[in-house]
């Protein structure tokens, strides 16, 4: 595989640190609760929705920018920055997830996010579905104003104690409340004309305007899975999603939370003659009755919904012939998939494995089109991975909105960028605000958030030194990068380290 040089070429791309929320100190200890489980964007890239090993989701909306309103060719012939650093801002959290206990499985739930997915809406309402290993939620996010007290110019003829009443009205935030008295407390947007200039002046003091945003469970799906949920997607259609767990793939109405129809059953009648699992599914991008589901043998199988109600019968499977050859104890371990995605044109999917990335052509089903290796490094240390459990650490992938340049997690808090069509060396960068680090980095190879941490965001524009190699350089397996997402329409990736969420530009 030869590499072409084009304009889209990641050779071209200068990427930046440009924000971070949560970031740590030094000597701060991150509790697992605060560590950020996902990352998503919705599908204009205004918002940012991560979830968290304490079972919450934080949402981060985009600052207003004339470059969110205004088509990338109009602000090229008006010679407009179109690279300007996007900036986000805090919007809200809520907890979505709480611990449970099933007494009938004498196990605990946890509360962990697994998975967090933007839904479409035909209005501008913001809806978002997140799960822990059982239960998937809808929220609502909803914008609401809030007005508050500075203060009261109590009016003679009205007592203290309605006076108070009136002040709590306000705080409150209710539109209307009655008096012990009978006197209506109004939520008032603008003052009367007749209102003397003296007494206009001491009613702007009593309240100001502010907005806020809260969410509110729509509904819940729940006793579907009886086993760990890893992946939830929607279908282009806005109106239904899936949800997987390791054997099973479900199918739902975003409207009716009381039922839903098994598509996929991959569970045996005696479970020891199990071989593989369910690692993670997606819906395509176009076609509504198509989607694709990885296994933990390294498979990809793609299934059409019109052919039976239950899709046991794949239509087409993808699989690397070289990787069905020589086998090892560690082999299945390491050609299991993590993560799949598919490609905005609905032909190509990014699938990510221990040991490499991989990008596949659905017309060509033998093996992937390009194969980026991540962790060949690390192949001789292979049993050491196996006994400190890292080598069952799930990355995962994302790729740009034009599907030209993909990207994945690594140790030591590192990810990788790579152009579709070179074979070259990608770029590597550290998640760290500080743009003076030295990387080292190997060749090519394809955690819970804190509220209150996220709230605390930097800024900085910095270059990050992209051009050097780490062979032989010793990961560190306690700093891994598995979260990130890529904004849909810009070179923009969040990604996730413990519990601080970092962006990069380009």
């Amino acid at each position: 595989m030869t590499t072409t040089s084009t304009s889209n070429s990641n050779d071209s791309l200068e990427w930046k640190f440009s924000q971070v929320f949560g970031e740590r100190l030094p000597e701060e200890q991150v509790q697992d609760v605060d560590k950020v489980s996902t990352i998503d964007f919705d599908k204009t890239g205004d918002y940012i929705a991560t979830g968290d090993r304490g079972g919450r989701v934080v949402i981060f909306q985009r600052t207003d920018d004339v470059s969110t309103r205004t088509p990338r060719k109009e602000l090229e012939q008006l010679d407009y920055n179109v690279n300007k650093c996007i900036e986000y801002r805090y919007k809200t959290e809520f907890q979505s997830h709480e611990p449970e206990f099933d007494y009938l499985r004498s196990v605990e739930i946890e509360e962990k996010i697994n998975k967090v997915r933007w839904c479409s809406s035909p209005n501008e309402s913001l809806f978002i579905l997140s799960t822990n290993d059982k239960t998937i939620k809808l929220w609502k996010v909803r914008e609401s104003k809030v007005k508050q007290v500075k203060k009261m110019d109590q009016d003679p003829h009205v007592t203290s104690e309605n006076a108070l009443l009136g002040h709590n009205s306000f705080t409150s935030g209710q539109e209307e409340k009655t008096a012990a008295n009978g006197y209506c407390l109004e939520w008032k947007t603008s003052i009367p004309n007749h209102t003397s200039p003296a007494r206009q002046e001491s009613l702007t003091e009593i309240a100001n305007f502010g907005e806020a945003a809260s969410a509110k469970c729509r509904r819940v799906y729940a006793h579907a899975h009886d086993y760990i949920i890893n992946s939830i997607s929607n279908n282009s259609d806005g109106e239904i999603f899936i949800t997987a767990d390791d054997l099973r793939i479900n199918l739902w109405n975003m409207e009716i939370s009381n039922q839903c129809f098994n598509i996929i059953d991959m569970k045996p009648p005696n479970m020891e003659d199990l071989t593989e699992v369910i690692t993670a599914a997606e819906f395509h991008p176009i076609s509504c009755n198509v989607l694709a589901y990885s296994s933990s043998r390294g498979f990809i199988r793609l299934v059409d919904m019109r052919k039976s109600a239950l899709c046991d019968q794949h239509a087409k499977i993808l699989q690397d012939a070289e990787v069905q050859g020589s086998k090892s104890f560690f082999t299945e371990i390491v050609t299991s998939i993590s993560d799949i995605k598919f490609a905005s044109d609905g032909r190509h999917i990014l699938s990510r494995d221990y040991m490499n990335l991989k990008l596949w052509d659905l017309n060509m089903d033998v093996s992937p089109v390009a194969t980026f290796k991540i962790h060949e490094h690390l192949r001789p240390k292979i049993s050491d991975l196996y006994n400190n459990d890292s080598i069952f650490d799930k990355f995962e992938c994302c790729l740009s909105g034009d599907g030209l340049q993909f990207a994945t997690g690594s140790y030591s808090n590192r990810f990788q960028i790579f152009p579709r069509d070179g074979s070259g060396e990608g770029i590597t960068l550290e998640a760290s605000k500080n743009p003076n680090r030295k990387h080292v980095h190997t060749q090519p190879r394809a955690r819970r958030a804190s509220l209150s941490n996220l709230t605390r965001v930097n800024f900085r524009q910095g270059h990050e030194n992209t051009n050097s190699h780490s062979n032989g350089l010793p990961s560190d397996f306690n700093s891994k990068l598995l979260y990130l997402a890529w904004h849909p329409t810009a070179n923009l990736i969040a990604c996730a380290v413990a519990n601080s969420l970092y962006m990069y530009q380009a």
